[in-house]
């Protein structure tokens, strides 16, 4: 990163990155909590998954796992390092 606008440009895509994984974290759990959440729990018990309701384990097992994973490939692939020294050289744009 040669310029302190391409640092600029980097962290902002950075964080548009981040900011989507979290959004998109945050959906997946809404849609798996609720939806798949029985709506006559007082009647019957709901059907089990190695032992824990649908909802939880997509919501709070396998969500977790999921986004953790994507976490890292977005932290692999996406981020860049760069230091946060300016070189006095170069002109700032």
């Amino acid at each position: 990163m040669k310029t302190l606008s391409a640092r600029y440009r980097q962290a902002h895509k950075e964080a548009k990155w981040a900011i989507g994984l979290a959004l998109a974290y945050f959906l997946w759990w809404y849609c798996s909590a609720y939806a798949f959440a029985p709506s006559n729990v007082h009647e019957t018990l709901p059907q089990l998954y190695w032992g824990f309701p649908l909802w939880f384990l997509l919501a709070c097992i396998i969500g977790p796992v999921i986004f953790t994973l994507l976490c890292g490939l977005m932290v692999k692939y996406v981020y860049r390092d760069m230091s946060l020294d300016f070189d006095k050289d170069t002109p700032d744009e």
